[in-house]
């Protein structure tokens, strides 16, 4: 009888112990936290469009007659194709020989006036290697490949068609136009 008090006595001081950790107050101690005050808006400006005249090489002349409006071989200002040998755009390339291993990662959009996302991998892909931008305006929307040709960055949609051509502007950047015209850049 001395053994089933004795275990009785354990179970009643184990289910005390139980119920007092249930309604402990030692939770209660924790400081609570609010929630920060929402931040003001960023003040709004005046955007506004235009076209910027092509990079220059450093060292060069930017009031050079190349690639600026009515320079000899251009029509309308816009410099001619630049897989034609006779074309008279310039190629800027100031950050040595491109590859696609640099490529590879994340890289901050800047064009049609905003900035977007894309991410450029080695999967091939119909137009080269898989990319996805995310949140791009335009053209730049629609890119879903990409592929180095020569000293350019060739970006391409689902179907192959190129969307945009890029030259690098120095150590991790990339400046060109869209089909349509625009200014597109990569930065990291």
């Amino acid at each position: 009888m001395r053994k089933s008090a004795f275990a009785a006595g354990i179970c009643l001081v184990a289910a005390a112990m139980v119920v007092s950790g249930c309604t402990s107050s030692r939770f209660g101690n924790y400081p609570t936290y609010q929630q920060p005050a929402p931040l003001d808006p960023a003040p709004a400006g005046q955007v506004t469009a235009g076209q910027l005249p092509p990079p220059t090489q450093p060292g060069q002349d930017p009031n050079a007659q190349t690639g600026f409006p009515n320079a000899p071989g251009t029509e309308n200002g816009v410099a001619g194709d630049p897989n034609d040998p006779g074309s008279s755009i310039q190629q800027v390339n100031t950050a040595g020989p491109v590859t696609r291993e640099s490529l590879v990662g994340a890289w901050k959009v800047t064009t049609a006036g905003s900035s977007c996302q894309m991410f450029m991998a080695l999967t091939k892909w119909t137009g080269g290697f898989r990319a996805a931008s995310r949140g791009c305006p335009g053209d730049a929307a629609s890119v879903a490949a990409w592929d180095v040709q020569g000293q350019q960055v060739v970006l391409s949609d689902s179907n192959g068609n190129k969307v945009a051509a890029l030259f690098s502007t120095g150590s991790g950047s990339f400046s060109g136009q869209t089909n349509s015209g625009a200014a597109i850049s990569l930065s990291r």
